[in-house]
């Protein structure tokens, strides 16, 4: 009696274990193919219209709220005279008024596009100079050792600190700005590349390596594709460096040959004690960041993750 129920015990453990096994194989298989579907991106596509509505509801109508609640609030202290004082603080319909005179002067569109053609420029310039500049410090030891804390402390340095040996050397002209937008952009490009290539696996290296990728080849092939979401982090910060150091030059150094870009159209309204002049500098420097932002960088940084498979086509 004891023996049939243990040879009943015995038959029934194999019958088990080929269910587990058979449970685990149709898990692993289920697994797979969604992870195919995921790669081809047949999960989560929702139809054109939706897809519309989502992005007006995530995000285009939060900011557009947001805009709507400070200019309400903004308005309120004027109606309420909570701040009374237009030299403090003027209306947004006086700012608006400003926005106005320069569009039917045809001087608003020269503002905006004086300081982003120095600022793109600028910032071109930097990318070629950062770029294997940073190559070269994280590649190479003694480089590293050398002109690494130099880097990070340029990048921690202030770039109004700048202006004033940059108008010294160079005088009053569009280089000595130019040479300000390099001094603030270029540690930043340099060390988001360092930092994007210490973040490279080493197996990708050896496996570089192990398929004949070596030097140039390997950094073009294998560094430099890996280390893409440092570099562009390092490209962000290197934009936001170089508006930050064109806008000090051009409040601090002032030419009639060097034109009216919006820090210096800052400045006039400064020098001529108008707060609605002031607020429409502010308001277009913040426009142009955000729109440069929004058109180059966030496109740029969406492909790579997107190609990482960090983030998934709606």
């Amino acid at each position: 009696m004891a023996s049939t129920e243990t040879r009943r015990t015995d038959d029934s453990v194999p019958d088990a274990q080929a269910k587990d096994n058979a449970k685990d194989n149709y898990g692993l298989f289920g697994l797979e193919a969604g992870l195919d579907a995921l790669e081809s991106g047949v999960i989560g596509r929702r139809p054109l219209a939706q897809r519309v509505g989502r992005t007006l509801r995530e995000k285009t109508l939060p900011p557009v709220v947001a805009i709507v609640v400070v200019l309400a609030i903004w308005q309120a202290l004027i109606s309420f005279k909570i701040v009374d004082d237009p030299s403090k603080l003027p209306s947004p319909s006086a700012v608006w008024g400003e926005v106005e005179d320069a569009w039917l002067e045809g001087k608003l569109l020269g503002y905006i596009w004086t300081s982003v053609s120095r600022g793109l420029f600028g910032f071109l310039l930097a990318l070629a100079i950062g770029t294997p500049l940073g190559l070269v410090v994280a590649r190479v030891k003694f480089v590293r050792a050398a002109i690494g804390p130099i880097l990070s402390g340029l990048q921690s340095l202030p770039s109004v600190a700048w202006v004033p040996p940059a108008v010294i050397w160079l005088g009053l002209e569009p280089s000595m700005m130019y040479a300000v937008i390099l001094l603030g952009a270029v540690p930043s490009i340099a060390n988001g590349l360092v930092s994007g290539v210490d973040q490279v696996p080493p197996l990708f290296l050896r496996a570089g390596r192990t398929m004949g990728a070596t030097g140039l080849r390997g950094t073009w092939h294998i560094v430099l594709p890996a280390a893409l979401p440092g570099y562009v982090a390092g490209l962000k910060q290197g934009w936001a460096f170089s508006w930050r150091s064109l806008m000090a030059a051009e409040i601090i150094a002032s030419s009639p040959e060097l034109g009216v870009g919006l820090g210096q159209l800052l400045e006039n309204g400064r020098t001529a004690s108008s707060m609605s002049m002031v607020f429409l500098a502010i308001f277009l420097i913040l426009f142009v960041g955000i729109a440069i932002d929004l058109l180059i960088f966030s496109p740029v940084e969406r492909w790579v993750l997107r190609t990482r498979g960090l983030l998934v086509k709606s």
